[in-house]
């Protein structure tokens, strides 16, 4: 990364989770490439696309998150310009909005930072406190779950397409799902706010663009956990547990009161990372709900893993309806 390109910088907060006595935040320092998220014009997408992979990070640089009550925590960018500010605070439910949401404000603490737009060194960014209502958490995939990206198409190809050349906003919501997240998110009661979060094995670099489409389709607000690029493309060991698997484990640690609903597809690795958690956590999962996909095989194969299944209930599903009559049936919605 060179200190003489003229793009101004930037701090990118990605929303994340923590509790009324532990801050955890997590985000990225990196150069302003001025991607327009409402561009929608076929050359900008292929543009926007290269700007979001080809990322100037700010390393090893210094950086300032302040606390609404004042209490600054300083951490330090990593070779990838990614930051965890992660300490133990008490009261941080005093600051939270209904919601559970906490706003903070991150800069760049070094003098000779100059670079920010209009020298405006400040970046906001928001964590999630779970309501002390919450009767449950729910942890989302993304891909062909929520969203229809293709993940058992040859090659992957329709995901590279679909990320490529569709704008986030042309993107179609498999049906049903937000109105299901909604009744989840409100609970029983109508107003549990139980917290939803979205786990997918997305790299970081599609955050805005991820997080853009969920604002479009009116889905509950919720932290976004991917993962970085360069975990992404390394080889992993046959030990490593998927990402996707160590986030969902560190919100069941994060949260030893509250038991979740996991819902994924039936694509890919889901029904396999879900039931091995269930098996962990026996008492903390309350179902696992798997879209159905239009793949023979895959499906033989995960009917087969759950057909003796009797750990926590697993429904296969084909459309949003089938999984909100078992949550009401089970006590989940009204």
């Amino acid at each position: 990364m060179s200190w003489f390109k003229k793009d101004p910088l930037q701090i990118i907060s990605f929303q994340s989770y923590g509790t009324d006595s532990h801050f955890y935040a997590r985000g990225r320092a990196l150069e302003d490439e001025s991607i327009d998220l409402e561009e929608q014009h076929i050359w900008h997408l292929i543009v926007n696309t290269w700007k979001r992979f080809e990322t100037d990070e700010i390393k090893h640089v210094g950086l300032d998150v302040k606390l609404p009550s004042g209490k600054i925590i300083k951490v330090t960018t990593d070779d990838h310009g990614y930051f965890v500010a992660e300490e133990n605070i008490e009261n941080l439910k005093a600051f939270a909005n209904e919601e559970g949401w906490l706003s903070f404000e991150l800069s760049y603490n070094s003098v000779n930072i100059k670079r920010t737009i209009q020298n405006q060194n400040r970046f906001p960014g928001e964590l999630l406190i779970p309501s002390s209502k919450a009767q449950f958490g729910v942890a989302s995939d993304i891909d062909d779950t929520i969203l229809h990206t293709g993940v058992v198409s040859i090659l992957k190809w329709k995901v590279i397409y679909n990320s490529i050349f569709k704008h986030a906003k042309n993107r179609i919501p498999l049906e049903g799902a937000a109105d299901f997240y909604h009744k989840l998110h409100r609970g029983i009661s109508g107003n549990n706010a139980n917290p939803i979060f979205y786990v997918s094995h997305s790299p970081w670099n599609l955050y805005r663009y991820l997080e853009l489409f969920l604002r479009q389709n009116n889905f509950p607000k919720g932290p976004i956990l991917l993962r970085s690029l360069n975990n992404f493309l390394r080889k992993k060991s046959k030990e490593e547990k998927p990402q996707k698997q160590k986030e969902i484990l560190n919100l069941l640690k994060t949260y030893p009161s509250l038991p979740f609903i996991l819902i994924g597809d039936s694509g890919e690795h889901d029904p396999d990372i879900y039931m091995e958690i269930a098996e962990e956590f026996p008492d903390r999962i309350l179902a696992i709900y798997l879209r159905s996909v239009k793949h023979k095989k895959k499906m033989i194969r995960v009917k087969g893993l759950i057909e003796n299944y009797k750990t926590t209930p697993v429904l296969i599903v084909e459309n949003s309806n089938q999984a909100i009559v078992h949550a009401r049936k089970n006590g989940f919605i009204d």
